[in-house]
């Protein structure tokens, strides 16, 4: 909170359970945080780690939330939607996501996210969306080899958007076999 400004005017006090707009909270403990286009401004702390029991993270279409993902972003073990749409972060997309292994649906486009798609979202198996398009990403799609994951592991994925970046390289084969369940992929290269 301390991080952002225009935050919603009932945040008063310590306890963001105590009917705060958009936090939503169980057995007093924040599970999720939707705050999707409130004007919200700043960069999101790395003490969002912290938020162990949070399961939803929505703070698309606030387009002046700036800066890089904290890498703590990786502490929250029982994310299942993580939604930034439309916000203004930057750099690369940290490789810790891979370590959000409830995550079913990230939503990461229309930034200026940087860098390779981590090969580390491979290790995200419910995944079922990913969307990552319109960026600044770069390179090829990362996919399997021996030991490091790759798209071609998240089977249960049915949404692949990666266009409007500048990725490079053939779509992947991989992507294709009879163990995926892809049905939509979105690319422009």
């Amino acid at each position: 909170m301390d991080t952002l400004k225009n935050i919603p005017p009932n945040w008063g006090g310590s306890d963001p359970c105590d009917a705060w707009d958009g936090i939503k909270c169980e057995n007093s403990r924040v599970t999720s945080i939707t705050l999707s286009s409130m004007g919200l401004e700043g960069e999101l702390s790395g003490d969002i780690g912290s938020l162990t029991e949070l399961e939803t993270l929505d703070l698309s279409y606030n387009k002046d939330l700036t800066g890089p993902l904290p890498r703590a972003i990786g502490e929250l073990r029982k994310l299942s939607t993580l939604i930034l749409v439309g916000c203004s972060f930057n750099g690369p997309i940290p490789d810790e996501i891979g370590f959000l292994q409830e995550l079913r649906f990230i939503s990461l486009n229309s930034n200026s996210f940087t860098g390779r798609i981590s090969h580390s979202i491979g290790n995200l198996l419910n995944l079922y969306w990913l969307d990552l398009a319109d960026n600044e990403l770069q390179g090829p799609i990362p996919i399997s080899s021996g030991s490091v994951p790759g798209l071609d592991k998240l089977h249960h994925a049915k949404h692949f958007h990666l266009g409007k970046n500048n990725l490079s390289g053939n779509i992947p084969p991989q992507l294709f076999s009879s163990e995926m369940a892809l049905i939509h992929l979105y690319h422009d290269w």
